[in-house]
């Protein structure tokens, strides 16, 4: 009994590998020729489906009605269940050609994903060498509402060690912290020896958002100005790695991505109050994050801009920046490029006219 298992154990094991190898030679295929399909040689490949009452749904679109899309987007149509109809190369490509998918797109998708993957094994390393160092690494990432902060975060996290490792989105503050110094909730969250810290939005919200929204009094908002570069200060003298980043988009990209959460079911929770008001907003939160970059911006603790209205170079250039300026162990056998594209990646100066495009 134990024999016949490990038999047909390895038996499915070796039909998934050939599956997931055929597959991986057709995504190949698609980044090496350009996107390009060798139409000449493609042909539909019969393979088993599941059949109705087992589980499996049929697809309720009409036979032959197409609609294009690009992958990740709202309206695509190359779905789960499509892929695990495919079973070859020539079966895969001919599904992107019938689905009538942008080719270019899935090109820039699997060349991203690759370079994705190769930049989040840098970030394993350099999280081996923050815990062995024993550094302290405060990563702050602010910006305009829908300009991609979370899920930058997400592609930064996502392989880490969690025991050295946090994101901190606190709420708004309590009736006890109304009554604190404003960075006293902020520092029980900083990191501790060994441990890398994202904060997705931090004690800049009284730079921005607070005024903007008048959840800060003039005074409030002065006060903090005042005191933030010398709070950095103190953390840069005490060792602790402060990086800035803010992430940049145009008024129209703000508006698409807001749409876009509004149609799909699964991001609607993004939405709220405040992100309605961002677009009529808008002059006023320039205002004030012009006036944080010039009084905020040091030597020790410089602004990072981030053009992110291309969601997938911003994640990749932030992920470089970090990669490119910490000096940890291994960093010199990486196989991929860590310097960041000057196009995305720009260090905040006071000659700057346009920060959002």
């Amino acid at each position: 009994m134990g024999t016949r298992m490990a038999v047909d154990g390895q038996s499915g094991g070796k039909t998934k590998g050939r599956k997931d190898r055929a597959n991986a030679d057709a995504i190949a295929a698609v980044a090496q020729n350009n996107g390009q399909l060798e139409t000449d040689e493609l042909e539909i490949i019969a393979t088993a489906v599941p059949r109705e009452g087992d589980g499996y749904q049929p697809p309720t679109q009409p036979a032959g009605e197409v609609t294009a899309g690009l992958i990740g987007e709202a309206g695509r149509t190359l779905t789960e269940e499509d892929l695990r109809r495919v079973n070859t190369r020539k079966g895969l490509l001919q599904l992107i050609k019938n689905k009538n998918i942008d080719l270019d797109e899935v090109r820039k998708t699997l060349l991203y994903e690759q370079e994705l993957r190769q930049l989040q094994v840098e970030l394993v390393r350099l999280q081996r060498w923050v815990q062995t160092d024993g550094q302290r690494i405060a990563i702050l990432v602010e910006g305009r509402d829908a300009a991609g902060k979370g899920g930058t975060i997400r592609r930064f996290t996502e392989h880490l060690n969690p025991r050295a490792m946090r994101v901190v989105a606190l709420p708004k503050p309590t009736d006890d912290e109304r009554g604190q110094w404003y960075f006293q909730r902020y520092i029980r969250q900083l990191p501790n020896k060994g441990e890398i810290v994202f904060f997705d939005r931090s004690w800049y919200n009284r730079a921005v958002v607070e005024p903007v929204m008048g959840f800060c009094s003039k005074k409030e908002h002065q006060r903090f100005l005042q005191q933030v570069t010398e709070f950095e200060h103190m953390l840069y003298e005490d060792g602790v790695t402060i990086i800035k980043f803010w992430f940049s988009i145009s008024k129209e990209e703000q508006a698409n991505r807001f749409e876009a959460r509004r149609q799909n079911p699964l991001k609607q929770w993004k939405l709220s109050p405040v992100d309605e008001k961002a677009q009529e907003m808008w002059d006023s939160y320039t205002r004030y994050k012009e006036e944080m970059f010039s009084k905020t911006h040091t030597t020790f603790s410089p602004w990072i801009i981030v053009k992110a209205n291309d969601k997938q170079a911003a994640r990749l250039e932030s992920l470089r920046y970090v990669l490119n300026l910490l000096p940890y162990k291994g960093k010199e056998e990486a196989a991929i490029r860590l310097t960041p594209d000057p196009n995305v990646i720009t260090r905040f100066h006071r000659k700057m006219v346009e920060l959002d495009f």
